[in-house]
């Protein structure tokens, strides 16, 4: 139970109260005179201390499914991708056995670098366009959005892929709208398996080492366009993307399992205490 007040939004308040130039800390004098209203049976407090236990093991159990699905999907990642100076893949689909190809990014997809609209334009209405400025308009794989604007600049177009090419540079995801592409992204034109190959990509720290500048990491047209990877034929490139998004449809499903549990914790912290 008093595990469960010093995450209560009460307790932080008082705790946040830092002294301290340099670095800022918490008062302890001040929290530890602090009063926090109880109940008065012992078993009220037991049985507070129980549930938010119980659903502390539901956060943990969802938050080891989630883990462990995203090494099976790094995993197959690195399996099912040739590994550097191989042109075949560890583990294939049935019927599939021709070598891989090299190729430039920029030979296979169409790109399209941001261009960010003046500020004056930016609003909060969701009838203007959407803006993607970079990794915080991405999540879980997908556009989500969060700025809008009035003025179309560079545009991508729903089923696009978006990168983003500043700090963190390489975060790939998709996007089911129509949006307006800032200077911090880029689009590309590519089906589920480039996008698969995109992100392995990142995984594997490519897009960090290509990234240039010295106090802020970007990556160029011609960084993004030069890149080279290795593909199989259409069909073989169709079942890889398929099984690949099967397993991100799984991740995203405890991704937001995770998401509605915190919340739903968050929630009776505030409804449970005084």
């Amino acid at each position: 139970y008093l595990y469960r007040i010093i995450q209560t939004k009460q307790f932080d308040e008082i705790a946040n109260q830092s002294v301290g130039t340099k670095m800022p800390r918490a008062d302890w004098k001040l929290v530890s005179k602090a009063t926090f209203l109880n109940p008065a049976s012992f078993n009220e407090q037991r049985l507070i201390g129980k549930f938010f236990k119980d659903i502390d093991s539901l956060l943990t159990l969802h938050q080891r499914k989630y883990e462990k699905l995203l090494n099976i999907k790094k995993s197959m990642l690195e399996k099912m991708f040739p590994k550097e100076g191989e042109v075949v893949p560890e583990i294939r689909f049935k019927g599939f056995t021709g070598a891989w190809e090299q190729r430039k990014l920029g030979a296979i997809v169409q790109i399209t670098m941001g261009q960010s609209p003046d500020g004056s334009t930016y609003s909060d209405t969701p009838a203007d366009y959407i803006l993607v400025q970079g990794n915080a308009d991405l999540k879980n794989g997908w556009v989500c959005p969060r700025v809008w604007t009035t003025q179309k600049t560079k545009f991508a177009t729903a089923g696009d892929l978006i990168m983003s090419v500043r700090a963190p540079a390489g975060s790939v995801g998709k996007t089911a709208y129509d949006v307006v592409l800032g200077r911090g992204v880029a689009s590309l034109k590519g089906n589920e398996f480039i996008y698969q190959s995109l992100v392995k990509m990142d995984f594997d720290g490519y897009w960090k080492a290509e990234s240039t500048g010295s106090t802020f990491e970007s990556l160029s047209s011609d960084s993004i366009s030069t890149a080279e990877l290795y593909c199989p034929s259409e069909d073989e490139q169709h079942k890889i993307g398929i099984f690949l998004s099967r397993l991100d449809s799984l991740l995203t499903l405890h991704q937001r399992k995770l998401e509605m549990l915190k919340n739903v914790k968050q929630a009776f912290l505030e409804k449970m205490f005084v």
